[in-house]
């Protein structure tokens, strides 16, 4: 098992159709070096600073998942989890229909 996987993911909106599921530590360390230079502040330096002492060992990843799930909440980006939609569902093979 990979200790660097979170036990629940974390959603963040990228745009305004795209939300990103961040579900493992490298997702988040990837989200947060991916933005916006002009847009970083002590509060993007402090969660990067957080997730990379968890990669290193140092902090548990719960506190990293805490950390980009505060971040998204503080910049106005944080989702809830999706709700499962009829089409990710697999019916049941024949799904009760008889053919005429």
């Amino acid at each position: 098992m990979n200790m660097r996987v979170f036990d629940r993911p974390v959603y963040l909106k990228e745009s305004r159709e795209l939300v990103r599921e961040i579900t493992c530590l490298e997702d988040a360390i990837d989200f947060l070096e991916e933005w916006q230079q002009r847009d970083r502040d002590i509060v993007h330096d402090a969660t990067l600073k957080t997730c990379y002492m968890a990669w290193d060992g140092h902090k548990p990843i719960q506190v990293a998942r805490d950390a980009i799930r505060s971040f998204g909440r503080m910049k106005g980006i944080l989702m809830k989890s999706p709700g499962i939609q009829p089409w990710m569902i697999r019916s049941r093979s024949g799904g009760g229909r008889v053919s005429a």
